[in-house]
């Protein structure tokens, strides 16, 4: 089994997490106008009247990237598109067998939680050899559950432009640019329905991992320190995680689906409420951190929150609840009064109680 093992999980205890991470960023993908070609180079008129996102930043919200990255997105009643492009001035790429760790490879990565709930995600991975890597991934790493490596996007087009010369030391390139659509048949089997998420929105982020390089008789690789060790990677990210580490979906960005046609105007504002998730993974943080001091999960709210959650002025009202296996906690919205709860292993769910 191949894990994220570079991508370290790394705990938070915030008492107000609203205020301590960094505002996810959100897009609004529209309706395409024309047929799409996957061909990585997204001339069409689709493409071309698509948003442009922000610049992608490293994935701690920080530091500016050496190289400009952005995306965009569209989608039709078949596909969900998704459009890279990636500054580069050498671009070079060396995994040909799908499903290998292709972040070794400088490379591009997809993450899409139907749900928001942090289970039940896809990762997407390919290199400038159009090479990729598709995991289904029942609960992220901080969680023990199985990664099922061998799950495959049935119906998946990709393909990879390349402004230079892919593994050619000897000039420097412009940029490389990738494209990919994924069939709504794939992405509602993770869905809490089987429609299109139309005027819905999903949590998704993008990463870029990008390697200082060695050369060796013409050859690429990743750079090795004098004791032989791999320099860190770098990883930069269009909705800014806060930590090193993609596996914590609470901070991925959010993508609207609009029911107008690329080119129209919509709004998307980010809900209130989803403040209040933001402030039950603080919680959750918390009470993981508590366990690993204590040995065992606080039974009481004040062994974990050190001061008051408000959002807008609002005070939230947390309630804990142990049981046999965990535990979890509860708030009711002072916006639109409907109940939340977060579970032991992070699972955020929407009471209907």
């Amino acid at each position: 089994m191949k894990f994220k093992c570079l991508h370290i999980f790394v705990l938070i205890l915030a008492a107000n997490f609203a205020s301590a991470q960094n505002p996810p960023r959100s897009y609004i993908a529209y309706k395409t106008i024309d047929e799409i070609k996957i061909d990585g180079k997204a001339t069409e008129a689709s493409w071309q009247e698509a948003p442009r996102s922000e610049d992608f930043i490293d994935i701690e919200g920080e530091k500016i990237p050496k190289y400009q990255t952005n995306m965009k997105m569209l989608y039709n009643e078949e596909y969900l598109y998704f459009y890279a492009k990636m500054e580069e001035p050498h671009i070079w790429a060396t995994l040909k067998q799908r499903d290998t760790v292709i972040f070794y490879n400088n490379d591009f990565e997809i993450f899409i939680d139907p749900t928001g709930d942090t289970h039940n995600y896809y990762e997407f991975e390919m290199n400038a050899l159009n090479t990729i890597w598709d995991l289904f991934i029942v609960k992220p790493y901080r969680e023990p559950a199985p990664v099922i490596d061998s799950w495959d996007i049935q119906g998946l087009k990709s393909a990879v432009h390349i402004e230079g010369t892919l593994n050619d030391a000897s000039d420097e390139d412009n940029y490389w640019s990738v494209e990919v659509a994924i069939p709504w048949e794939v992405l509602k089997e993770a869905n809490s329905h089987k429609n299109l998420p139309e005027e819905e929105f999903w949590r998704i982020n993008f990463s870029r991992v990008n390697w200082d390089h060695d050369l060796t008789e013409g050859r690429y690789s990743r750079k090795k320190n004098e004791n032989g060790d791999f320099l860190p990677e770098y990883n930069w990210v269009w909705s800014p995680q806060g930590v090193i580490n993609m596996h914590e979906p609470e901070h991925w960005g959010y993508v609207y689906f609009s029911s107008k046609q690329v080119g129209e105007l919509d709004d998307f504002t980010i809900p209130q409420d989803e403040e209040i998730r933001w402030a039950l993974y603080s919680l959750y943080r918390a009470q993981k951190s508590y366990y690993n001091k204590q040995g065992k999960w606080a039974s009481k709210l004040k062994n974990i929150q050190k001061e008051p959650l408000k959002i807008d002025g609002q005070l939230l009202k947390p309630q804990l609840e142990n049981h046999l296996t965990g535990w979890n906690i509860s708030v009711e919205s002072p916006f639109t009064g409907k109940r939340y709860i977060i579970t032991e292993d992070g699972k955020f769910l929407n009471s209907k109680i």
